[in-house]
């Protein structure tokens, strides 16, 4: 049994409590008889004799009650499992009954002793009890409850100074009243830590083996004087004093004076604990886990924190998770009374205090059966606590009493992970494993970045049964296999199979006690233990493949107890109970069919001069590390080898390295396969305060600096490196700069694996989860856990670079910052450490109070320069501080203007605008104006199309006097809308983006028309932005007007559909100017480049097609049914199937315009409900085009399948099925089709007449050019126009004959037209001539005669979008007239309120 220490105040007198292992049973009570309890008063303090047999406690009136612990006669037992019949389970166990039976005890009274004054502290030692009573005496008594003779020390008599070192006659305590309050007792020290009553602080120690007062000396720090309780570390040789202030005073005891040194405090800091930090009363109690790791608080107005042995704050009860319930009310903290680790310190058992509410809530409720107010507390640990050789592995493992959490995502689980979906998060890392030794590549993210998720491994119960708790474990470097060691033997589990291996002989497995660890080499477990019945510490190596027996199990006889183990390379460290540490090397040996492993002693090295006590030592390792880099080593393949070792002595750390000054041994003198090793130096110390150390044997010519670095963790100082400094390009180092360098930094998380090529550092974090609400407030009672959150623990993970960085930038290292940085380059958070770096130094400096003699900004920025994200960098970091910084900013990087420039120049367009938005706030608008302009126009030349549209509203912004509030960022705010929607607001596209988003078009500009009522409208209505838009259409219309001289059709489109262009109108002023086609040859082979549209092909028998015949109209009934925009990425319900649809028009955005990849490079688009018409039977092959139907597209419409009868019903000669086949051979892709007619519809619109014959030439259908024609003679036509479609047509006709005889056919079909239409300009000519035409008159014209011929009607139609699919077909129609008719309006109402 463990000794457990319970203080139970209850006052109705005294119950003793055994608790048992797994589950948690009570298996006695002592009820103390009402007589002696008022005799003896209650109870105090309970402490168990070292060997479980005897139980003290000291009442209230100053009695020692002496219990022993006896079992009751026979075989009985309290519990015992029930198997069914024939289960081979456990029969054959030999401790079979002790491990699984709850034993039947009794506690019987044997001896009271009566010390006549209240005991204030009492506390076993060794073989004796030594107590403290409040009258100053100290009384030793035997454990048989003598008082063997001893006199009582009085507390008087013991000379106390502040270091050993001083006169013997030390001055003494002096006061009559003086009495010890609190002790503990420290082995490794030889000593008492003690607390005085009036808040002094000391430790005694016995100056000889004899315990008298004259043989006894205190020492004490001067400046304490308000320790409350003690506690004490005996592997840290550490004592924990609390204070009446909160705070945990840690002191050790210096080697060489014997003086009290502070090592350092545990307190809660008002940066993180804000309301509490000062309110929490003084410390109540103090208590060390059972393996030293860590330390548990607790405070007089309650809350738990518990801190690792250096001060790292692990967990705390008084944040906010912890004091409020969900619905926002306070919570009283959790008062505790009395607390106690459990075994392994998987538990901690609490009995809470009793605030006055509680009480008298259990007063009204009288069916409580329980005993009041004992919790328990259950924690799992990282393996690094138990089993420090896991250091040199990159997983984090914590080990939990019954099962393992192991970080998941990587590969060890992606290659077996495919099938099962118990753990998807398992698929997200590449399928080769980042541990193996070649691995250079970064891990998969899901590693990196922290979750809750972990792998959780339940430790299988058959070995549990028996062997519970779990002491050590182990995961092999690949990840892939977990070893696990209990009270007696170990299993293994493979993550792969999700198989445990156990001992198939129970005897062998229960023979064997695992003392120093274990750790995996290969295929592997290597571990060191003691044989019960042999009596003989051993070594033994099993193979993961074959059974687990001693049959199979390489076994070396050892000669003192093992006590640590670690394996590096093809090598086992192995530090022994007699304070000597032996190396083997370890090789795999094949006899025949079996494979074992074999073992050879290298070398001993004895340490006993350096090591007061065995228990001291928390670590040991061997690493490749030493002071030489290995460039001056004399051979450099020495450089990897063991080259010194590591030791934590009580968290000192010690390194040995070995002796290169002797002679060297020649290799031929040696038999070559002995390897002699080097001799050790005299260790050094490295470090202090270390809790961890890690290191890897892996070697990377790229990464040398992190990979032969050593890494420290130490506590509440944070972590530490030592770091090596390469000479660049091998030359020579300077003799007197030294190769390694230590540097110190903070990090957030507690570190429990190192990342070495990540550069990372993962953790695990206490995180918390309210369940409050499960208990309704005015219950009968509040149990004691709703005052405790539901705690997950959650994986973290953190960056270590930038502080690395910034610390060789301070020591003027920054060539080896370079060096090492450039190494880390291809890291995918390579941009956010320099980030981060510039934040951090920037914050500092620009914040500090007083003025700093040597800043550290400047050289910061200039290091950063060296990098290609260096404009990134900084506007990242500029946007992320508050402006008030900017200036010192950019003091130390550069003038804005100048970044700008910069990003222009190396055509980053989306930093440049993140510049912009500082140079907003930084200059006058007209600066930010003219960098806008630039950066506008530069957009527009790429087809930056979401940037241009930022830029539109940036541009308002600054005109309409909002240059006082910065514009909404462009790189944040949007997530790439597709905007440009409100020029087709009223076709069938839904209002649903929110008006903001939306870059306004040139018609919601004006008051007159019909605005769409949103934020928007409002916005941009105002008189004074008049001139600014003005400005912006100038650029725009530039823009336009360029784009048509060069014939880039496709751009035209794609830039009038993404901003919101009215291209009709502007068609309509240009339509003398640089809307005329000059060279219609030029034209239309620019077009056919453009569109990817093949050139026509000479058929072999010019049938004529029945879809050429000019019955089918193809006009406005076919643009209205497609009345979306093409040139927008818009999901089609009809109409479009969904290959086509994945194609539109943005996924050619890019540097070039030709391929067409699936949309959208540019982040999620609108997608909005496309309505397609029903159309009547006369018109079904116009909708269409035989493309659609031959790629049988997924047409729904009742009209659609009925055409597919048509078609095949038809009977189709060989000859016409040849001519079909021609023809969509010569076809282009169907996306470029819906672009060409759409354009088709615009240039018909404004009445560019020449532009629709080049693209019914392309398109070859006779029905446009006969309608082009038509509308030329029912209308006035400008003469010159018809002149220069004459020229144009024969010019094509010329270059048909000459150049591409496959156009000639189709000219032949439209040759009458043709020629009737020369005719016509033969007549038109002459009156024409001699009218004026202006621009301004032209829209004129076409806005009232589009009104008479459609038949007058509202503007205020609703969208199709909003119509819901109603499906009719008269209804729809209406609809699409009507939005041309009032977008024709508004283009002309617009143009003439500019002219």
């Amino acid at each position: 049994m463990l000794p457990m220490h319970f203080l139970i105040a209850t006052l109705a007198g005294g119950k003793e409590i055994r608790d048992s292992i797994l589950p948690s049973v009570l298996i006695v009570t002592y009820k103390e008889p009402e007589k002696s309890s008022s005799q003896f008063g209650f109870y105090k303090q309970a402490e168990w004799r070292p060997d479980s047999t005897m139980i003290a406690v000291s009442t209230a009136y100053g009695y020692i009650l002496f219990f022993h612990i006896t079992s009751t006669r026979g075989d009985k037992y309290l519990y015992e499992p029930v198997y069914p019949k024939g289960s081979p389970q456990m029969k054959g166990t030999p401790h079979f009954k002790e491990e699984q039976c709850a034993p039947a005890l009794n506690l019987e009274m044997k001896k009271i002793l009566d010390l006549q004054a209240p005991i204030m502290s009492l506390q076993s030692m060794l073989e004796d009890l030594l107590v403290a009573t409040s009258d100053g005496l100290l009384h030793l008594i035997h454990w048989e409850g003598m008082t063997n003779g001893r006199k009582a020390i009085n507390l008087c008599t013991v000379p106390f100074s502040v270091d050993l070192q001083s006169s013997r006659a030390g001055s003494f305590l002096g006061f009559a009243d003086v009495h010890i309050r609190d002790m503990e007792y420290c082995a490794t020290l030889d000593g008492f830590a003690v607390v005085f009553n009036d808040g002094k602080i000391g430790f005694i120690t016995p100056v000889s083996s004899r315990f008298t007062a004259e043989q006894l000396h205190g020492v004490w720090p001067q400046d304490v004087v308000d320790g409350t309780c003690v506690a004490v570390n005996n592997k840290y040789r550490l004592m924990a004093f609390g204070c009446a202030s909160g705070s945990v005073q840690v002191y050790t005891i210096d080697n060489t004076t014997g003086a009290m040194l502070l090592s350092h405090k545990l307190e809660l800091t008002a940066k993180q604990y804000p309301d509490i930090w000062n309110k929490t009363g003084a410390v109540k109690l103090v208590r060390w886990s059972p393996d030293n790791s860590v330390v548990i608080v607790t405070w007089e107005n309650g809350g738990l924190s518990l801190w690792s042995v250096f001060g790292a704050q692990l967990i705390c009860t008084l944040g906010g998770d912890f004091a409020y319930r969900s619905d926002g009310t306070k919570k009283d903290p959790l008062k505790i009374n009395s607390m106690s680790w459990g075994a392994e310190g998987y538990h901690l058992w609490v009995i809470s205090g009793f605030g006055a509410q509680s009480t008298e809530i259990e007063s009204d409720s009288k069916s409580i059966v329980k005993q009041p107010g004992i919790l328990l507390f259950q924690f799992i640990k990282s393996v690094l606590t138990v089993n420090p050789c896991m250091s040199n592995q990159e997983q984090v493992l914590l080990q939990g009493e019954d099962r393992l959490y192991l970080n998941c995502g990587e590969a060890s689980q992606t290659q077996h992970a495919r099938g099962s979906s118990a753990h998807p998060e398992h698929k997200a890392a590449g399928a080769k494993s980042p541990f193996a030794d070649s691995g250079v590549e970064s891990q998969g993210l899901s590693t990196l970045l922290g979750h809750r998720h972990w792998h959780v491994v339940q430790i299988s119960n058959t070995y549990l049964e028996s062997n519970w708790p779990i002491r050590f474990s182990a995961i092999d470097k690949l990840g892939q296999n977990i070893a696990v060691v209990g009270k007696f033997g170990f299993a293994h589990y493979s993550l792969l199979t999700k198989k445990w291996k156990l001992f198939g002989n129970i005897t062998q497995e229960q023979n064997m006690i695992v003392t120093g660890g274990l750790a995996w080499w290969n295929d592997f477990v290597v571990l060191a233990c003691y044989n019960i019945s042999d009596h003989q510490e051993e070594l033994r190596v099993y193979l993961r493949t074959s059974n687990l027996d001693n049959a199979f199990a390489h076994i070396t006889k050892a000669q003192a107890e093992t006590l640590l183990l670690s394996v590096f390379r093809d090598m086992v460290i192995v530090f022994r109970a007699d304070c000597s540490i032996c190396l083997y090397s370890i090789e795999r040996k094949s006899d025949g069919p079996t494979t074992t492993a074999g073992i050879q002693v290298l070398q001993e090295v004895s340490m006993s001069r350096y090591i007061p006590h065995p228990f001291l030592v928390v670590s040991v390792t061997l690493t490749s590390v030493s002071t030489e880099n290995g460039i001056t080593l004399k051979m450099p393949q020495q450089a990897r080898d063991a080259e010194s070792i590591m030791l934590n002595l009580a968290g000192q750390l010690i390194m040995m390295q070995r002796d290169r000054s002797g002679p060297q041994i020649r290799e031929k003198d040696s038999h070559p396969n002995q390897r002699k090793l080097l001799p050790f130096c005299p260790p050094v110390v490295l470090a202090q305060s270390v809790e961890n150390v890690w290191t890897t044997c892996r070697a990377n010519k790229q990464k040398r600096h992190l990979l032969e670095a050593l890494w420290l963790s130490c506590g509440g100082a944070g972590m530490k490196v030592w770091l090596p400094l390469f000479p660049r390009d091998h030359r020579k180092p300077h003799s007197f700069l030294s190769q390694r360098i230590m540097l110190p930094f903070h990090i957030n998380i507690y570190p429990l694996a190192v990342l070495f090529e990540d550069a990372l550092v993962l953790g695990a974090v206490n995180d918390t989860l309210l369940y409050d609400s499960l208990y309704t407030r005015n219950s009968a009672r509040e149990q004691l856990e709703v005052l405790f959150p539901y705690c997950v623990v959650e994986r973290t993970s953190q960056i270590y670079l930038h502080h690395i960085l910034r610390q060789l930038l301070v020591r003027n290292l920054g060539e080896q910052a370079l060096l090492l940085a450039q190494s880390c380059a291809a890291l995918p958070y390579f941009p956010h450490v320099l980030e981060l770096m510039l934040h951090e130094v920037l914050e500092e400096e620009a914040t500090s109070r007083e003025p700093i003699p040597d800043p550290l900004l400047p050289t910061v920025a200039k290091f950063i320069t060296e990098f290609p994200l260096f404009l990134q960098t900084v506007v990242h970091c500029a946007r992320k501080t508050e402006y008030a910084l900017w200036n010192y900013l950019f003091a130390a990087v550069g003038n804005p203007k100048d970044l700008f420039e910069e990003c222009l120049m190396a055509q980053d367009l989306d930093t440049a605008a993140s510049y912009l938005i500082i140079l907003q706030n930084m200059e006058v608008p007209a600066v930010s104006r003219q960098h806008a302009t630039l950066l506008f126009n530069t957009a527009l030349e790429q087809g930056k199309w979401d940037l241009c549209r930022h830029m539109i509203r940036f541009l308002k912004a600054i005109g309409s006097g909002e240059s006082e509030t910065p514009p909404s960022t462009p790189t944040a705010q949007e997530p790439s809308s597709s905007g440009g929607f409100e020029f087709f607001r009223n076709r069938s596209i839904s209002l649903s983006q929110s008006a903001e988003n939306v870059p306004a078009s040139k018609f919601s500009l004006q008051k007159t028309l019909s605005m769409p009522s949103g934020p928007s409208g409002k916005r941009w209505s105002k008189d004074s932005d008049c001139a600014e838009n003005m400005y912006i259409d100038m650029m725009l219309w530039r823009h336009a007007r360029r784009l048509l001289e060069e014939v880039r059709l496709k751009d035209l489109g794609c830039f009038a559909a993404q901003l919101g262009f009215e291209l009709i109108s502007w068609l309509c002023k240009e339509r003398t100017r640089a809307a005329r086609v000059d060279n219609f040859v030029l034209a239309l082979k620019r077009l056919h480049k453009d569109f990817l549209w093949p050139l026509p092909i000479t058929p072999a028998s010019s049938v004529s097609s029945p879809f050429k015949n000019g019955k089918y109209r193809t006009g406005e009934q076919l643009l209205k049914s497609q009345s979306a925009d093409p040139f927008l990425n818009l999901e089609m319900d009809a109409g479009v199937s969904t290959v086509q649809r994945s194609q539109s028009w943005l996924g050619s955005i890019g540097p070039t315009h030709h391929e067409i990849d699936t949309a959208s490079s540019h982040g999620p688009q609108m997608q909005d409900a496309f309505l397609s018409p029903l159309s009547t039977k006369g018109d079904e092959c116009s909708i269409g085009s035989a493309t659609d139907l031959t790629e049988s597209s997924s047409m729904v419409d009742g009209d659609w399948t009925m055409v597919d009868e048509n078609f095949s019903t038809l009977s189709l000669t060989q000859s016409e099925l040849e001519h079909i086949s021609m023809e969509l051979a010569s076809k282009g892709p169907h996306k470029s089709q819906v672009q060409l007619r759409y354009l088709l519809h615009m240039f018909m619109e404004a009445g560019c007449l020449d532009w629709c014959i080049v693209i019914g030439l392309i398109l070859r259908e006779s029905s446009v050019i006969s309608q082009i024609l038509l509308l030329i003679q029912s209308s006035e036509v400008d003469g010159e126009m018809l002149q220069n479609i004459k020229t144009g047509l024969h010019a094509v006709d010329r270059w048909a004959s000459t150049d591409c005889p496959g156009y000639k056919p189709f000219l032949n079909i439209i040759k009458p037209q043709v020629q009737k239409f020369s005719e016509l300009t033969e007549e038109q000519v002459q009156p024409e001539a001699f009218q004026p035409i202006t621009a301004g008159k032209t829209p004129e014209h076409t806005g009232p005669r589009a009104e008479e011929s459609r038949g007058p009607s509202g503007h205020g139609s609703l969208p199709q979008g909003e119509v819901g699919g109603s499906g009719l077909v008269g209804r729809n129609e209406e609809d699409a007239a009507r939005a041309e008719e009032e977008e024709s309006f508004q283009d002309g109402t617009y143009d003439c309120s500019v002219s």
